[in-house]
């Protein structure tokens, strides 16, 4: 079977359309609806049915996705494979959320290169349906998010379950709006921000960087809410305090995986490596 027919099958699955799966694949209509032709006639099966709603799965197409899915992660992990520098034994293709590599996965690398030299890695950075996107087709052996979609023949372990708590420099009112850093901490934050925490107002500056905002506030004073674990040396010097009754909210991470990564030695290596880190 033809790996582009197979990545645009998953693609139509993905995106609900044949209009939207080409848009993505940068090509047009036609060559989608052509590669799912040839398919079908190769399966002897229908797999879509289309509609002014989309297109949506047959039951031979719900089958056929399973191996759909396979076949592309096995073409991207032999590409990842033959791709192997001289001296490693395996790569190690990992992608997290930005705000998760400092201090998480940086610690994560340091780690591989101490415990697990012979594995190389392959480390990205992206938004959280673009890692999921590149973790279901192959790109991708592990994913790092806070607030993943469940996804079938995959794993998802909760790494840490940190708390967000309220600080606040020296010079700076607990109710002052103006000198409120709103961080982007992703929706489940935005959903418990909104509903949970005093009101603050318009914030005179939004971030979507932790350390980004944390830096801000260090240098120009303000408000706002960081990892417990992040701010703890900042509160020991004195350069921070809490804010006394804010509430704090949760901040959990998650390691996603496809379940066959199980099997492999070097998956459950960098998995263990997290594990580490985050201990």
């Amino acid at each position: 079977m033809d790996i582009d027919r197979a990545r645009t099958f998953l693609e139509i699955v993905h995106s609900g359309s044949f209009l939207r799966a080409a848009e993505r694949l940068f090509v047009t209509q036609t060559t989608v609806s052509a590669r799912i032709r040839t398919l079908e006639e190769e399966l002897g099966r229908q797999l879509f049915v289309r509609n002014r709603n989309g297109a949506h799965l047959t039951p031979a197409g719900r089958e056929f996705e399973r191996f759909a899915q396979s076949f592309v992660q096995i073409w991207e992990r032999a590409r990842h494979q033959l791709a192997i520098p001289s001296g490693r034994t395996s790569v190690v293709a990992l992608g997290g959320e930005l705000s998760l590599w400092n201090p998480l996965l940086l610690d994560w690398l340091v780690w591989m290169k101490k415990s697990k030299p012979e594995i190389a890695i392959h480390a990205h950075v992206g938004v959280p349906d673009q890692l999921l996107e590149q973790l279901r087709t192959g790109v991708l052996d592990i994913a790092v998010l806070y607030a993943p979609k469940l996804l079938p023949g995959f794993r998802v372990e909760l790494l840490e379950e940190e708390q967000l708590v309220l600080v606040r420099s020296k010079d700076t009112e607990a109710t002052s709006s103006k000198d409120y850093v709103y961080v982007d901490w992703g929706p489940l934050f935005a959903a418990q921000h909104d509903s949970g925490s005093a009101t603050f107002g318009e914030p005179g500056l939004l971030v979507g960087l932790g350390p980004l905002g944390l830096s801000y506030i260090l240098r120009a004073g303000g408000m706002g809410y960081f990892r417990k674990g992040v701010i703890a040396p900042h509160l020991e010097s004195g350069e921070l305090e809490l804010v006394e009754g804010a509430p704090e909210f949760t901040y959990p991470a998650y390691a996603v995986y496809p379940e066959p990564a199980e099997a492999r030695t070097d998956i459950q290596d960098a998995l263990r490596g997290l594990e580490e880190v985050v201990r």
